[in-house]
């Protein structure tokens, strides 16, 4: 019978891979550099593996140890997530969360409220952008961690599955209109759009380019608020997701005059390569929750 994989020994594992020295880490933790090593000998004895190899700087995980990290990682995280909640303290700190603003509207209510009752004592600020402008959050590590969208076809959503942009939701661009409207008496199409490298102003642009269908765009924003009351006047039609839709708007899709969208995919997006606890439980909570919304 396989012996058991002690949280003890991971979490030790674990620093170490992140610090790449046994003198860092065994700082870091507060042990001696030999406790840390008998440590990750009885580990290597557990998997019956090597899991680190020295170099002129320190220590590097070998491809057992790099396997071993990512199931000694998520481990760590429902151990601490278990601890937290059956203590009643849940986890505590400050997450920035970037997210654009249809997908806000829809779901970030229920996000939010469950995550807040997991851990009451944690606070989520909120930065609501369309996906390039939260992109370059991202790399300037003005937020923790994003939901953005990525374009996709059939196929990238067959094989999204277990790559770094882990497809986690399906979401079908749709045109929307007053419902009194007809788009087949408009020449050129009036659009109301967000910024001009979104995903759904370059979707609309090239379908309608590809059906030689004339438009102009008569109002660019980054503003939801705006570009829905435009189409609320009757002044443009617009692209936006499908669940993110008005009740008092119309989806035209299926409508002749104007040409089918693609679909786009959700993922999660951090910041920084080793995010914090806090962080990664907010990533975790959004892969578990936003499918059933």
């Amino acid at each position: 019978m396989s012996r058991p994989l002690e949280i003890d020994l991971l979490r030790s594992f674990a620093v170490i891979a992140e610090m790449r020295s046994l003198s860092r880490a065994a700082e870091r933790v507060g042990r001696t550099q030999s406790a840390l090593s008998q440590q990750i000998k009885r580990l290597e004895e557990i998997v019956d593996q090597p899991l680190f190899q020295r170099t002129g700087r320190g220590v590097a995980l070998t491809n057992p140890g790099e396997r071993l990290l990512v199931h000694a990682q998520r481990m760590l995280r429902l151990h601490d997530e278990a601890m937290a909640d059956l203590c009643g303290t849940g986890l505590s700190g400050t997450v920035r969360f970037g997210c654009p603003d249809d997908y806000a509207a829809v779901f970030l209510p229920s996000l939010l409220r469950q995550f807040s009752s997991q851990h009451p004592h944690a606070l989520v600020e909120v930065v609501c952008v369309p996906t390039p402008r939260l992109l370059e959050q991202l790399d300037k590590r003005a937020v923790d961690l994003a939901m953005v969208s990525l374009p996709l076809t059939a196929t990238e959503l067959a094989n999204a599955r277990g790559t770094d942009d882990e497809i986690i939701r399906r979401e079908q661009l749709v045109w929307i209109g007053s419902p009194e409207l007809d788009a087949a008496h408009f020449d050129p199409l009036p659009l109301a759009l967000s910024d001009p490298d979104t995903l759904d102003h370059i979707a609309a642009c090239e379908a309608l380019e590809r059906a030689g269908r004339a438009y102009r765009v008569a109002y660019a924003s980054s503003s939801l608020a705006g570009l829905t009351a435009l189409v609320r006047s009757g002044q443009a039609f617009a692209v936006m997701t499908q669940t993110a839709v008005p009740p008092d708007l119309a989806i035209l899709n299926g409508d002749p005059a104007l040409p089918p969208l693609p679909a786009v995919g959700i993922t999660i997006q951090f910041g920084r390569k080793r995010p914090s606890l806090l962080t990664v439980a907010f990533a975790e909570h959004i892969r578990l929750t936003l499918p059933l919304l």
